[in-house]
């Protein structure tokens, strides 16, 4: 990497079981995965709005504190496809799209309106490290949601709260920037994330 460049900026496709962080604070399971295990990425190279472990899919990674703001900001839009735990229903749909009450810090919140809706047909993915289930325990749906805010574990927390828990999620868009044929683990050097 050329070192006269002011600011690095990269987009990763975050696979299943890693953490989105490149120091492991945890005291109680040290062998967790982290990003810098993926690329060499340069000095103070941080995740802009996290993907949680068991979460995939797009993630923006720079070296300029200025920009992680500006993504984790409510004037850009997160897409996620979460494939959940039955088949969906409208009415459950609807709800979240007006938004829903979930649980952040010990606290009850109502979600902001999103857009969501079925994804028909369902969208096709590279199996993950660990399976989800089989047929044998019934059937799932996917659903896209897209959000102007982030709450912790908030996607999975809204579709457990209309009865439909999420079994996999991927975020698939930032902003104007998508995930496309990019595989799990691969890292893209760009000029500007938005």
């Amino acid at each position: 990497m050329e070192k006269t460049k002011e600011h690095w900026h990269f987009i990763i496709n975050k696979p299943y079981g890693y953490l989105s962080q490149f120091v492991n604070n945890q005291t109680k399971r040290k062998n967790k995965k982290l990003l810098g295990t993926l690329y060499d990425f340069p000095d103070n190279t941080m995740a802009i709005g996290r993907l949680d472990e068991d979460s995939e899919g797009l993630l923006f990674l720079t070296t300029d504190g200025k920009i992680s703001e500006l993504v984790r900001s409510k004037i850009v839009e997160k897409e996620y496809y979460a494939q959940v735990d039955g088949v969906i229903t409208k009415k459950a749909v609807d709800r979240m799209s007006a938004g829903v009450e979930i649980g952040i810090n010990g606290k009850k919140y109502l979600t902001k309106a999103c857009k969501v809706f079925n994804l028909l047909p369902s969208p096709i993915f590279s199996e993950r490290s660990k399976k989800i289930r089989d047929e044998r325990h019934g059937p799932t749906s996917w659903v896209s949601i897209t959000l102007t805010e982030g709450k912790f574990r908030q996607v999975r927390k809204m579709t457990a709260a209309v009865g439909f828990p999420t079994l996999r999620l991927i975020r698939v868009r930032i902003g104007n920037i998508e995930l496309g044929e990019m595989k799990a683990g691969e890292v893209k050097e760009v000029d500007q994330l938005l």
